[in-house]
């Protein structure tokens, strides 16, 4: 196995964390962004100049990419790039404040943008690489309570679709990796709730909320186990556009997908009865 090398956000916890332990243990070499550098001293002591680690707060477009292009002048080459860094928002859309709309917005989507846009120069001049998108079967279905976590990975993904074909040519692949439940810190430890409104102590909404509040529903997804999934992708080529991680996750999007594809196909005659007649 030949080792590589990852340039991965947000390595401090959840799959971040889980991809840099196992592929540090395996001999690669990882590049990390933290918020916090003491969070991953141990990493840091432990394999020394095979762990690389930045400040990055991936809401600071500027920041993106002096950490990027350094980490590119630093390693020469770097083979992956994941875009790891985000949280979970929820609520109904009008419990949740405006600087958390636009906080969500500026992490989830916006970072991951900028992120993948400050890579793109260095892997077409390296003639090839990946570039790894963590979204969530949220990004293929929605549910009362995360609206606006659904609208950042819906975004991300049209983003990252679309970037897959722009750069296919260039020898760059791109997965999006849609995860299920996991037993990492998001739900109960990175999540934030806005504030309750009342009207929707009776909804869906409020058990979300009641979930979160307790802490108590374990989800399915060993984050180890989907790791290893993910950092097995890369061997995979072409790089497969979209994985599904969880029983959760295929589940849910199954039936999105399904039920979308009916509704569609119930509107052919409408939607083909809008065109101009065939000769005008």
């Amino acid at each position: 196995m030949t080792a590589r090398t990852w340039f991965i956000t947000g390595v401090n916890s959840g799959f971040g964390r889980e991809m840099t332990e196992q592929l540090l243990r395996r001999g690669d070499r990882v590049a990390g962004t933290v918020r916090k550098l003491d969070a991953v001293a141990d990493l840091k002591d432990t394999y020394g100049d095979r762990f690389l680690v930045a400040h990055l707060d991936v809401t600071d477009t500027a920041e993106i990419k002096t950490v990027v292009d350094k980490a590119f002048a630093e390693l020469g080459t770097v083979d992956v790039v994941v875009n790891n860094a985000g949280y979970g928002l929820f609520g109904a859309a009008e419990e949740l404040t405006d600087a958390q709309i636009d906080h969500i917005i500026a992490t989830n989507l916006t970072g991951s943008i900028h992120v993948t846009r400050a890579a793109l120069p260095h892997l077409r001049a390296q003639q090839g690489g990946r570039i790894i998108q963590i979204s969530t079967f949220g990004g293929q279905a929605a549910f009362p309570g995360a609206s606006m976590y659904h609208a950042t990975k819906w975004a991300v993904e049209g983003f990252t679709e679309a970037v897959a074909h722009e750069v296919a040519g260039f020898g760059i692949g791109v997965t999006i990796i849609e995860p299920g439940g996991a037993r990492t810190q998001f739900r109960y430890g990175s999540a934030q709730l806005g504030p309750a409104l009342d009207a929707y102590a009776d909804t869906l909404v409020a058990a979300v909320r009641a979930m979160l509040e307790s802490g108590t529903a374990l989800p399915p997804g060993d984050p180890a186990r989907m790791a290893s999934v993910i950092i097995a992708s890369t061997d995979q080529n072409p790089a497969p556009l979209r994985i599904a991680l969880g029983t959760d996750s295929f589940g849910i999007i199954r039936t999105s997908l399904t039920d979308r594809l009916a509704a569609l196909e119930a509107q052919q005659d409408v939607a083909t009865s809008t065109d101009f007649p065939a000769g005008e």
